[in-house]
Formats: C-alpha cells, sequence, structure tokens
C-alpha cells in the first residue's frame, strides 16, 4: 500500500518517536526498531497527537510479540508492519461492532458533560449500579431524567459534585485545564511517574530462566500454550487479553456473578477467550477453583481499581507469585497506585476529562473529547506489550514479573511527550473509510462485524481463532 500524507511517518516508513519512547520503557532493545514499518491511511484527528499515540502503541505490542516468537523459535525477528488503517479500525472497534447489524450502545443518557455552576462536570452511569449512585448522591429518584440531573449538577459547583458523586461510589470529574491538573497532587504525581513498569516481584529472586516450548507449526504464535486468567473490566484491560489471546493464548476471563458485563461490550473485548463466573468470596468452592487455576496459570491480569480486591486474601502481587513461582502479574488502574485518588474508580472518559485533555480539545468554553477511547485502547495494546516483554525477560533471566500501568500515565504521555508528524498535520481533514478492516464471522450471539487486529508480523496471526460466545456462560477450567 502506498504511503499517504496521513501516515504520519517518515518518507522511508520507520520512523516513530512514540514507538521508540515507548519501546525504551519497556526496557527493549532499540536495535529491534529497525524490525518496524509503518504505512496506510489513518483517521483519529485531533489537536493532541491521538494518532501517534494509537500507531506506538500497536507498533510496540507487535514487536513484543515477534521478540517473543524469535526467541521460541531461535530465529531471527519477524519484521513488523504498522498499518494506521488498521490501527485506526482498531481503535474504533467498540463502536464499529455489530451483531446482525445492530450497533452497541456506546455511553448510557447519564453518561454526558454537564453544565455545573462554575464549569463542567462529566459523569459515567453505563453501568446500573453506577446509575443509582449518581442519582442518590444528587438526591434524585431512581427514575429521575436527563432534565433532573441537568437540574441537580447546575445548582452546584462542579468540585461539589466530583466530591458528592465519589464518596456515594458513583463516577464524576469536575473539568480541568493541563494546568490545574498539573497543580493537583494526583496529576503532579503522575508526571513524576514513567509511562509503565516492569519489574521483577522478588528482587532477591533467583528463580531459573523459565524455557518456553519451541513454537511449531506455520503460524508463529508468540503466546502459544500459555494460560492467562483474566480479572478485568471495560476497556483497557480486556484489550490486552484479547491481544494475548490473538496471539495464541488461553485467556480465561473470570468475572464475579455480583457484577454483571455487558454482553455488547464482550462482543468487541471477548474475541478469542473464553469466560466464566466466580465468586471469590465463596471459600467453599469458587476460591477453591480459582487457587487450581492460578496454580497452573503463566499470566494474570488484574484490571480492577487499586483496593477493590483486598477483600479476597491472597490477590496482591507478592502472594500471587508465592504461589506460583514465575507467574508474570499485570495491574492496571484509572489514576495511578498512588495519590489521594489511587482508589478511585475511573474510565477513559473520566481521565480525558481530569487531566486536562477534554479542555484542549473543546471549543468555545466547551469541553470535547477524543476521537476514539484513545487511553483505553492505547494502554490496552501496552499492557500486552509488558506481558509480552515480560515473558521474553524471563526467558532470558527467569523471576516472576510485575506490569503496571495507569490511563492517567498514557494521558500524560499523549499531552507531554507524543509529538504530530507534519505529515498528519497536512493530512488533516481527509476522509477515512474503516470498510477494508472490518471482517465478518459467525458467533453464538448472531453474524458479528468486528475489526481485524492490528497487531501483525511477518508469520502471526491474521484472525482470532475463535469469536467470542456469551459473556460468563463458559465452564471455569483451561482448554
Amino acid at each position: 500500500m502506498a504511503h499517504t500524507s496521513l501516515s504520519g511517518t517518515s518518507s522511508g516508513g520507520t520512523s516513530s518517536s512514540g514507538t521508540a519512547h515507548a519501546w525504551a520503557a519497556l526496557g527493549g532493545d532499540p536495535a529491534l526498531l529497525d524490525r518496524v514499518r509503518y504505512e496506510g491511511t489513518g483517521g483519529l484527528p485531533a489537536r493532541l497527537p491521538v494518532m501517534e499515540l494509537a500507531r506506538s502503541c500497536v507498533a510496540v505490542c507487535a514487536l513484543a510479540a515477534a521478540e517473543l516468537a524469535a526467541r521460541r523459535t531461535g530465529g531471527p525477528v519477524p519484521a513488523v508492519r504498522v498499518d494506521d488503517g488498521a490501527v485506526t479500525a482498531a481503535f474504533h472497534s467498540d463502536r464499529l461492532v455489530r451483531v446482525d447489524g445492530v450497533a452497541p450502545t456506546t455511553f448510557a443518557p447519564l453518561s454526558r458533560f454537564w453544565r455545573a455552576e462554575d464549569g463542567w462536570v462529566r459523569t459515567h452511569a453505563n453501568y446500573p449500579h453506577h446509575r443509582a449512585r449518581l442519582l442518590s448522591a444528587l438526591g434524585l429518584p431512581g427514575d429521575a431524567d436527563v432534565e433532573a440531573v441537568a437540574a441537580g449538577i447546575g445548582r452546584r459547583r462542579a468540585l461539589e459534585v466530583e466530591e458528592t458523586v465519589y464518596a456515594a461510589g458513583g463516577l464524576a470529574v469536575a473539568a480541568r485545564t493541563p494546568e490545574e491538573w498539573a497543580a493537583h497532587d494526583q496529576g503532579s504525581r503522575a508526571a513524576a511517574h514513567p509511562l509503565l513498569a516492569l519489574t521483577p516481584v522478588h528482587e532477591l529472586d533467583e528463580q531459573p530462566p523459565r524455557i518456553l516450548p519451541e513454537l511449531t507449526g506455520q503460524t508463529l504464535l508468540p503466546a502459544a500454550g500459555l494460560r492467562v486468567l483474566d480479572l478485568t473490566r471495560v476497556l483497557a484491560g480486556p484489550i490486552a487479553t484479547r491481544t494475548l489471546a490473538l496471539l495464541g493464548a488461553d485467556v480465561l476471563r473470570i468475572d464475579s456473578p455480583r457484577l454483571p458485563e455487558s454482553q455488547e461490550a464482550h462482543n468487541d473485548t471477548g474475541m478469542g477467550k473464553r469466560s466464566t463466573l466466580l465468586d471469590l468470596g465463596d471459600r467453599v468452592r469458587d476460591r477453591r477453583i480459582f487457587e487450581e487455576l492460578l496454580e497452573s496459570a503463566d499470566v494474570v491480569v488484574l484490571g480492577y481499581r487499586p483496593g477493590a480486591l483486598d477483600r479476597f486474601r491472597g490477590m496482591a502481587p507478592a502472594a500471587l507469585a508465592a504461589r506460583n513461582p514465575g507467574l508474570v502479574i499485570a495491574q492496571l488502574s484509572a489514576w495511578g497506585r498512588y495519590g489521594p485518588w489511587a482508589e478511585r474508580r475511573g474510565f477513559d472518559s473520566l481521565v480525558q476529562v481530569a487531566t486536562g485533555i477534554a479542555a484542549v480539545e473543546g471549543d468555545h468554553g466547551q469541553p470535547g473529547a477524543l476521537p476514539a477511547q484513545a487511553l483505553d485502547h492505547g494502554t490496552g495494546y501496552l499492557l500486552a506489550a509488558g506481558v509480552l516483554r515480560a515473558l521474553t525477560e524471563q526467558h532470558d533471566e527467569g523471576r516472576a514479573r510485575l506490569v503496571r500501568l495507569s490511563l492517567t500515565q498514557t494521558a500524560a504521555w499523549l499531552m507531554n511527550r507524543l509529538r504530530k508528524d507534519p505529515a498528519e498535520e497536512a493530512g488533516v481533514g481527509a476522509v477515512y473509510a474503516p470498510e477494508q478492516w472490518l471482517t465478518e464471522t459467525d458467533s453464538p450471539m448472531g453474524r458479528l462485524r468486528h475489526a481485524v487486529a492490528p497487531v501483525s508480523f511477518t508469520g502471526g496471526p491474521a484472525n482470532w481463532l475463535r469469536p467470542p460466545g456469551f459473556w460468563g456462560a463458559d465452564p471455569p477450567e483451561w482448554r
């Protein structure tokens, strides 16, 4: 495919400062960056360098997969191809998915911006329990409509709404400028943290190198034979584990029967996985089953806010690794595991508002939004890359590994470190059509249309081996 003005690459197609920075954060060999080529036409128009973030996150994920494949074959690292069109479609995957032609509901009526007395507030109320808590915090009945909520928030100051709703267990964030976020304790701490952390769980642990079986077959699946416990929810964590499933891992998603997930969301992020229900508080049966699964897992991905799993003893990284030496543990949070907001719930849309992204993307005093939930998608690919790099490091050195990321740190990277390529600026306004990066397959829910995987390297998989099934319907066992 010919290069275009929207590619955001150098004339040679091998340059991306964002990729180089993310690969360095992952501890990767800089010489491998020469294996990556960029091409194609994308479409994530924004004031901020969203396209650079998107291609960089996908590029390091694909390069980490290619590197692990090379370790398992003993051959050279395969060439990586990053197509901006495929990347763009993937970052819109939650909006492009269809079942029998029916589009999903991306945001509920009460998930939106609201005008407060002195500014703007963004709420998230897609789940029934979050909606109920929002209305309770505002002193409104359970059947209150948009107009009633608008009136209730309009009478309050933005920070008052933020604190009142969070105190009730709901989700609301006052819109801040980048300067206001930088002055906030949470924002200043986020700025002091790296994009991600990939470290041994035990500094003094001297486990031997972990030699994975040699890959066989015509298609390189670098995660083949690996077992991944997926304890994540909307949206970054499930994207990471969806990517590991693409690369051959046996991914088993575990949810609580007390916390239902949207089937529409699972139609997008459940590709290649199986999904089961376990109550970790049930120590008679379900916790025993979890411990048996953990015993033979290679990776555990945790996507709940810090502190959310504390009531289930033994879920901290050191405790998990003690029961399964050599485990790779990946932790994802919205706000980071530090500062006054460490234990707060959060979603991509709320992080955009708090960090000043919405202010940068807004017009005429009204906040705006990125063209996709790019913090979620980007962090998801970075998280998968971190897991893959951890597996490669284990192959060389041994020891359990811990990977940590947050949406806030990805936001700081977007705001402060990434830069738009002049070619991308020149292509603003070009039309992007996603059809060539969409495909269809039969699924238990009906005819499923979805975006193709953007992670691509020579000899790698072209698609997932199986479509998603019904959420929570699989038995709690490995394949």
